[in-house]
């Protein structure tokens, strides 16, 4: 009988030693629990962030890649204006050869001798005319048009009753623009209201 006691004893022993490790482990698995959504709240702040550095990334390269095509885009056309407007200075260097192709026509129109020369010099004149247009080269029109600064250079005005003023009555030196760039402006004369 003596040993039913002791059993009951121990029972009642091992009870409270296992309730008391149990009891301890609570403590330790909050302690756990609450380290662990520490960390996962920690992480999903870092995976927000990185997210956020990814988004702030993409626009970065996206401006960077428009960036490369607008200048890709300028330096083509720089390129083509170059090569529009490579002629300039061959063109600049032959103006006054047509300009005395021009004198020679007309003092050869006021002699009657040598209308063979003339002839032939308004050919060539009219070759090399030709020749220019091709390359984009024309004259800019001046007689009888209204006075503009940007295409004329008035050398003088004159009074005069036949035109409106501020209009064109004599080119003193034909002008010319290569496509829609001004060369030489036209020397002009131009009308204003008689006095």
């Amino acid at each position: 009988m003596n040993k039913e006691p002791n059993v009951s004893a121990e029972n009642s022993e091992q009870d409270p030693s296992q309730d008391t490790p149990q009891a301890s482990a609570n403590p330790q698995a909050a302690e756990a629990g609450a380290s662990t959504d520490a960390f996962f709240a920690t992480g999903d702040a870092e995976i927000d962030q990185l997210k956020q550095d990814l988004v702030d990334a993409e626009k970065r390269v996206l401006l960077a890649q428009a960036d490369l095509e607008n200048f890709r885009k300028r330096m083509r056309r720089e390129r083509e204006e170059e090569l529009k407007y490579a002629n300039v200075p061959l063109l600049t260097d032959l103006l006054p050869v047509v300009d005395n192709l021009q004198r020679g026509i007309e003092s050869a129109a006021q002699g009657e001798q040598g209308s063979g020369l003339l002839d032939g010099i308004k050919m060539v004149e009219k070759h090399l005319l030709e020749t220019m247009k091709k390359r984009g080269c024309e004259p800019i029109p001046a007689m009888g048009e209204p006075f503009d600064p940007n295409l004329h250079e008035a050398i003088m005005q004159q009074p005069s009753a036949d035109a409106e003023p501020g209009t064109i009555i004599h080119v003193t030196q034909v002008g010319y623009k290569l496509y829609d760039r001004v060369i030489r402006p036209s020397q002009v004369i131009v009308s204003k209201a008689p006095e």
